[in-house]
């Protein structure tokens, strides 16, 4: 594959994921939004335990689905044996692990790259989501739990 069209092909991933990474960060801002609102003095530990498990398992999930589009992306253009081969990989690219242990072919290492980096930059921008939001759950919890009753 020419290294253009190489480069095509991740610049459109690379946006395709990011959108989706602001996409999801949005819904997952609004949900724990209405979580919030249901608060109480009563079962603040509860609500903080849960608000902090919901953001936990909704990036896991939004960074699933961005795993899961690079690993279809290398199965469907036959850059990887199969499906398991092209989410092992995936995986371990996204979160710049490598093993090492299966590798691309000429053609597709640039993307295979550029995943890396891809999924450099979204792990930390969703780490730095999740410390805010795990601020702000105990910035309410202690506001809440210094109101007179």
């Amino acid at each position: 594959m020419p290294i253009l069209t190489e480069l095509l092909i991740a610049s459109a991933i690379v946006t395709a994921t990011i959108v989706i990474h602001l996409a999801g960060l949005a819904v997952l801002l609004a949900a724990l939004r209405r979580h919030r609102r249901v608060a109480s003095r009563t079962n603040l530990l509860f609500h903080a335990a849960t608000g902090i498990v919901i953001a936990a398992y909704g990036l896991f999930v939004l960074h699933s689905i961005e795993i899961w589009l690079y690993a279809l992306v290398y199965y469907r253009m036959h850059a990887l044996p199969d499906l398991e081969s092209a989410l092992y990989f995936s995986t371990s690219s996204y979160a710049t692990i490598g093993y090492g242990d299966l590798v691309l072919p000429r053609g597709w290492r640039v993307l295979g790259a550029i995943e890396g980096a891809n999924g450099v930059i979204l792990l930390g921008w969703s780490t730095a989501f999740f410390v805010a939001i795990v601020g702000r759950i105990r910035m309410v919890e202690r506001l809440l739990a210094d109101e007179p009753a």
